[in-house]
């Protein structure tokens, strides 16, 4: 029976055309990106061998990926003895059930919440509203796009797609500020409002960057202060943080914390790096009262599971490989209609969700290796791309007329004489009836040579 193409398929092929042809969405992308770059190229002078950093930081990752278990008992041990609480949360829906059953239980009424691409991923905002629960985005790209009421667009720079424009547009609209604030009025506005909303706050809930093994604490790394101060004000402190977040040891964070800020926005360290490994103590002065944390599975022991796949899981979420794709580049993030989008999306979402809903995202991707070269803990993403599209071709999860081209171009192109019996215009004929609605209306399909290389040898030769 041929497989009909999903309906997250169609939405994307159809995003993907609009979005693509968006010269004025196109013209921002690749002024936030350009200005990323030239940030990056700065910021990689800190090394004087980024390449080696690259691999001790791959190694470690992929260790810690290959002995998980063992990391994780060391790491809740040491957690559990620092005062803090855990909940193992196989996926999103007992994530979810967890912590408004803490809300509850609290009575809270208000939640700041500082950038979280795991909490985007198990979606506690909706969860939140449905139960009449205010929740605050702190981080200022995470606020804009909550009051435009839209998902964040990049994992790192979730307001990339806005212009300083749209942005004062939107705060003129949501708040009737005045027309065309600049920059830093829109960002002394904003803080204004949040810092009420933090003093007032009943429960701060952050994700993690790292979860370090050997201290039993969470690593938290930000440009804004607003994840500290969701911390900090509020009784009660909820982290969300995927089990694949680990690393063995505090001495290696100094191998981390540059990586990270390198390529995720070009700084040799981020403003505000925090390890909490805890609630507050007796004697200390801030801090909150308790201390939940979430460990969140949601599919990762599906991709731990898959032998070649399960490296994607050393992922840091830098971003850099979004930044240096030419598909995430023409079709922006949103267009991928996930979580994670990019190459690291495109490898880690079919496992995080489902295969066969969302498998036609290994195939959106050119294949450059670009993702591959600029990746700071060298996960492989162009190869594993190539790995989960033929996971698809063998589980039959591809097109009856996909699979039928595929076999007929390797029948054709691998015999001379198949190639050499049409004439050029049959082949262009062919090609065309083929292969243009593939090739997309706005492409003009290149034609195809009346003679192949190889007849015009032999011509040549017979002229001799």
């Amino acid at each position: 029976m041929p497989v009909k193409a999903s309906a997250e398929k169609k939405l994307f092929l159809s995003a993907s055309e609009k979005v693509g042809f968006d010269k004025t969405h196109r013209k921002k992308i690749n002024f936030n990106i350009s200005r990323y770059n030239a940030a990056v190229a700065e910021g990689e002078k800190l090394y004087s061998n980024l390449d080696l950093a690259k691999e001790r930081a791959g190694y470690l990752k992929y260790k810690v990926i290959n002995e998980l278990d063992k990391y994780l008992i060391e790491f809740e041990d040491n957690f559990l003895k620092n005062g803090g609480k855990i909940i193992w949360a196989r996926d999103a829906a007992e994530a979810l059930k967890e912590i408004t059953g803490i809300l509850e239980r609290k009575k809270a009424k208000s939640v700041v919440k500082s950038k979280s691409m795991t909490t985007e991923e198990i979606e506690l905002n909706e969860a939140l509203d449905k139960k009449e629960i205010e929740v605050v985005e702190t981080d200022l790209g995470e606020f804009i796009v909550q009051q435009a009421g839209q998902k964040p667009y990049h994992i790192v720079t979730p307001a990339m797609h806005l212009s300083k424009e749209d942005v004062a547009a939107l705060y003129h609209e949501k708040f009737q500020t005045k027309e065309n604030l600049t920059p830093e009025e829109l960002t002394l506005y904003t803080r204004k409002i949040l810092r009420k909303k933090f003093i007032n706050a009943d429960v701060g809930i952050t994700g993690a960057n790292f979860l370090i093994a050997d201290l039993g604490g969470i690593a938290i790394t930000e440009n804004e202060g607003n994840a500290f101060l969701s911390v900090s004000f509020p009784k009660t402190h909820i982290a969300i943080v995927g089990i694949e977040k680990i690393i063995p040891s505090l001495k290696d964070i100094d191998l981390f914390w540059p990586l990270l800020a390198i390529h995720g926005t070009g700084q040799h360290i981020t403003v505000y790096n925090s390890i909490i490994t805890g609630p507050r103590k007796e004697g200390e002065k801030d801090g909150p009262e308790e201390m939940y944390l979430v460990l969140l599975d949601n599919g990762r022991s599906r991709l731990l599971a898959k032998e070649r796949q399960r490296q994607a899981l050393s992922c840091i979420r830098c971003g850099a490989c979004l930044n240096a794709c030419p598909v995430y580049k023409t079709i922006g993030g949103h267009t991928y209609n996930t979580t994670y989008s990019g190459p690291i999306g495109a490898v880690i979402t079919p496992y995080l969700k489902d295969f066969k809903t969302y498998k036609h995202l290994s195939f959106a991707s050119s294949l450059c290796g670009k993702c591959t070269t600029v990746c700071p803990v060298k996960i492989p993403l162009h190869e594993l791309l190539l790995v989960n599209r033929n996971e698809a071709v063998k589980s039959g999860d591809v097109a009856w007329n996909e699979r039928k081209g595929m076999k007929w171009a390797t029948r054709a192109f691998t015999s001379r004489k198949m190639i050499n019996i049409l004439s050029g215009k049959a082949k262009n004929r062919l090609a065309g009836a083929v292969a243009t609605k593939s090739w997309g209306k706005r492409r003009v399909f290149p034609k195809i040579a009346d003679k192949s290389f190889n007849e015009l040898w032999k011509e040549k030769d017979a002229d001799k």
